[in-house]
């Protein structure tokens, strides 16, 4: 995966975001992406474990600092067909016990659908988001569009490996008042999870 740097995330969702919206759009807009993307929840971890461009990609938290930022950091970008060995990493982030796996590697429908679709614990939440990315103080600022299932709502997050330019960035764009949610504790909730 190359050089791992984790960074430092402040995120927030609701249906009324244009005060924050209105501070960021004052600054020039970087790139727009689309994407679909399939998260899959698991009642036992909080990891973000999604398949996004045909690979599995999983993030972890690793720590939360006195402001309530999350330092998010990636294990694992597995192509498919997904081997064994990445599968041992990915039941690992769902912490939940492995299947009996009949083959060494599974393609991307098998995996969905003989390993993950069958398990009680697991949840798939098919996810779109419009993203419109800024670059403030150095940070990565993005307002987005998202949709859980059938569930719309809107997202504002700020991310950079300094926890410190995440923090004042916040400040400054005057959203510190919202609470810091992320991707998995927004989705658990619209999909009636327990975080």
């Amino acid at each position: 995966m190359g050089k791992i740097i984790p960074r430092w995330e402040w995120r927030t969702f609701g249906e009324n975001l244009s005060f924050g919206e209105a501070n960021i759009r004052k600054h020039e807009q970087g790139q727009v992406r689309e994407s679909s993307e399939i998260y899959i929840l698991s009642d036992a971890s909080n990891d973000n474990t999604k398949i996004r461009d045909e690979l599995m990609d999983i993030k972890t938290l690793l720590r939360v600092n006195n402001n309530g930022l999350e330092q998010w950091t990636p294990i694992l970008k597995a192509g498919f067909p997904i081997h064994i060995t990445d599968l041992a990493v990915v039941y690992k982030a769902f912490n939940i016990k492995y299947p009996y796996f009949q083959k060494d590697e599974y393609s991307y429908d098998e995996y969905l659908n003989e390993l993950i679709k069958p398990a009680n614990e697991l949840q798939i939440v098919n996810v779109f988001k419009k993203r419109s990315g800024y670059t403030i103080n150095d940070c990565i600022v993005e307002i987005a569009e998202v949709k859980f299932n059938e569930f719309h709502t809107k997202t504002i997050a700020v991310e950079h490996p300094d926890p410190e330019l995440v923090i004042s960035t916040v400040k400054e764009l005057e959203l510190i008042e919202l609470e810091n949610i992320n991707y998995i504790k927004a989705m658990k909730q619209s999909v009636g999870m327990k975080y």
